[in-house]
């Protein structure tokens, strides 16, 4: 059975994949505890090494992802995603695998913790990228959002690379741009192509496999949003204190991953792309009976 796998003559459904991997020693919950941040409520319910498990784990994931981007970003039909998601057909694995990059823009990230990257050739150069794009965001936060710059309409449009133009478009200085464009072509995340500058690729980068950086990576953008705040009152600034019970606080905040998972979503699938934004959302209790920190 294994060799007709290694031979792709035959693939397993995501159910049995994940059950090999777990008879290899794969610790799978544990692994899908560390790719999430924390325990997924429904993974107290099923094994996700089912059936029932494969369903709730793209539930999960799609959200309100609408099933015509889905359908768009995996190649299938939307017959047979919406058969996969409703639990009436199981995806074979490099279906399920396509799903959860459409739905997370993360595949790599999930990948790598059911199987070292190191020992992965398909894997282990996209792996060596993203811990240096992660490197950059923790090291450079500004990076990210001129690599995010040289996306929009009015910089692939301009004559040649125009360094004030973009420092406008974030409300950061010229020299700050090229300080940026520097890293980022040394990371290989950007290159010099006649006029201008673009993307070597787009990632979606989860900056949280150092805790202390990416605690740091959150006070800095933070930051940013409090000096924005004092500047403009353009954007949306709020806040709301309130009594609520514990049950609802986590349910509170199972809302708000839902809600950066589906705002991912929103932005891998937007065009034309006219300007960067920062979405800076907070949820915490006041006392020691909140959240944990993410």
């Amino acid at each position: 059975m294994v060799a007709s796998w290694e031979a792709k003559r035959r693939w397993p459904t995501a159910a049995r994949a994940l059950w090999a991997a777990e008879r290899s020693g794969v610790d799978v919950c544990q692994a899908l505890t560390e790719f999430y941040g924390q325990a997924p409520r429904w993974l107290g319910r099923v094994a996700p090494s089912t059936p029932e498990g494969v369903v709730a784990l793209l539930e999960d994931s799609v959200g309100s992802t609408p099933l015509k981007d889905l359908v768009a970003r995996t190649g299938r039909s939307r017959y047979a995603v919406a058969r996969w998601l409703s639990g009436k057909a199981e995806p074979r694995w490099p279906d399920f695998l396509r799903l959860i990059d459409a739905a997370t823009l993360r595949l790599t990230d999930f990948a790598a913790v059911l199987a070292d990257p190191e020992r992965v050739p398909s894997l282990h150069r996209r792996w060596q990228r993203l811990q240096t794009a992660r490197s950059l965001a923790y090291e450079a936060p500004w990076s990210h959002a001129v690599l995010r710059a040289l996306e929009l309409e009015s910089y692939h449009n301009a004559p040649a690379h125009d360094a004030e133009s973009l420092g406008r478009a974030l409300g950061i200085s010229a020299s700050q741009v090229n300080q940026c464009l520097q890293l980022l072509v040394a990371a290989g995340q950007a290159e010099r192509r006649g006029e201008r500058y673009l993307p070597v690729a787009a990632s979606n980068i989860d900056t949280r496999q150092d805790a202390a950086a990416n605690r740091r990576l959150k006070q800095w953008w933070a930051e940013v949003g409090i000096e924005r705040l004092r500047e403009t009152e353009h954007g949306l600034f709020s806040y709301n204190v309130f009594s609520v019970s514990l049950e609802d606080l986590g349910r509170l905040r199972e809302l708000h991953l839902r809600y950066m998972r589906e705002l991912r979503s929103i932005v891998a699938s937007s065009a034309p792309s006219e300007c960067v934004a920062v979405a800076n959302v907070q949820l915490f209790g006041l006392g020691p009976a909140g959240p944990a920190p993410r």
